[in-house]
């Protein structure tokens, strides 16, 4: 498990925009079970390319018109069961962090994975989420 204090930053990058933190199986379970409204996961960690695209790729994404109506995240290597317990929800998805799960209707409906974020600009992050967004929740 990380120090705390070393992810805190990590976790408000995050945390200032608007997701909430979801620490425990149940609140994983709740989050995922409400069929209201659509939404964003975000599986945090402390690599690079979650510092350097993901997380920039997040923030630039969400200022698009056609976006989640919730974000949440869970924090790989520090949140272990909600984290764990995200992943079980992600069926056939092998884990991998940083990722995103895009939920509609309290499923998940698409996935940006690690391999789709490493290595790429958070432009392309954020276009990735975009075309997401549109295709799920309908253009702006």
């Amino acid at each position: 498990m990380y120090d705390p204090e070393l992810v805190r930053p990590m976790r408000e990058e995050l945390t200032s925009i608007g997701f909430a933190e979801l620490m425990t199986p149940a609140a994983v379970d709740a989050w995922m079970d409400d069929k209201s409204k659509t939404g964003l996961l975000v599986v945090n960690s402390v690599c690079g390319c979650a510092a350097g695209m993901a997380r920039p790729g997040v923030r630039m994404a969400l200022q698009h018109g056609t976006k989640p109506q919730r974000l949440a995240t869970v924090f790989a290597g520090q949140d272990k069961e909600a984290t764990a317990k995200a992943r079980s929800r992600f069926a056939n998805i092998p884990p991998s962090s940083p990722s995103m799960a895009l939920v509609k209707d309290g499923q998940v409906v698409d996935f940006l994975p690690r391999h789709r974020i490493e290595g790429r600009s958070a432009e392309q992050v954020r276009n990735e989420l975009v075309a997401m967004f549109d295709k799920h929740f309908g253009k702006a």
